[in-house]
């Protein structure tokens, strides 16, 4: 049986920041990150779920899940260790705090854009299973309030260091499209870029969409590129 390859560290230490819909497979990519990377998990529904026997998930108790969030990020980073920070980035203002960490703790920033369409990632919300370690945690979602997340989200304007991946394509592919960008920040070395990479394998499964999009929706011309 062939062995596991070993983690990835980054040269440096690396915070990943996450945007997408609700349904939109943040989870999913963060657990499987790290176990190729060398990183962190922090996760709000998780730390939501260890401190509130009955989550109200209300403004208050955001603000508790947020500041317990940043504060172990801005630890883990000072102490050299990567962090992927488990929740939708999904304001300017937010975003942008998180780069201020991760800059003064000597690490470099990238935001992630999953992409997928509004109703496929409702329709995964759906179907949440608590028996899936990716489900277990997270909070159920009526259609108002995923309507309501939606119509907060800011995309990522062009001054922002990100890349796009799509929430429909299996993991080896969006871990391919992140090496590659880790790589071109000179995080990883050759090496280890090679061994991540793949030959994508899938058609393109989200619809064409209108070019002007709305928060969240599908950029189609920014499909897995990288924007500096």
């Amino acid at each position: 049986m062939l062995k596991p390859l070993p983690k990835i560290i980054p040269i440096k230490p690396l915070l990943v920041q996450l945007y997408g819909y609700p349904g939109s497979g943040k989870t999913y990519f963060a657990r499987q990150f790290c176990e190729h990377v060398q990183a962190a998990h922090v996760q709000d529904d998780r730390i939501r779920f260890e401190l509130f026997e009955e989550p109200r998930y209300d403004q208050q108790e955001n603000d508790v899940i947020t500041q317990l969030m940043d504060y172990m990020t801005g630890e883990f980073l000072s102490a050299g260790i990567s962090v992927i920070y488990d929740t939708n980035a999904m304001r300017f203002n937010q975003r942008h705090a998180l780069r201020e960490t991760a800059r003064s703790s000597h690490a470099q920033s990238l935001l992630v854009w999953l992409q997928v369409d509004a109703e496929s990632s409702y329709a995964r919300t759906t179907k949440r299973d608590r028996r899936r370690s990716d489900d277990k945690y997270a909070a159920d979602i009526d259609r108002h309030s995923f309507d309501t997340i939606a119509g907060r989200m800011q995309n990522p304007q062009a001054t922002e260091d990100y890349i796009v991946v799509s929430g429909k394509h299996v993991f080896k592919t969006q871990m391919s499209a992140v090496v590659k960008r880790l790589h071109e920040l000179n995080l990883i070395s050759s090496d280890e870029a090679l061994s991540q990479v793949v030959k994508p394998g899938l058609v393109n499964l989200i619809p064409n969409q209108n070019q002007n999009t709305a928060a969240g929706r599908v950029d189609m011309t920014r499909r897995n590129i990288m924007v500096r």
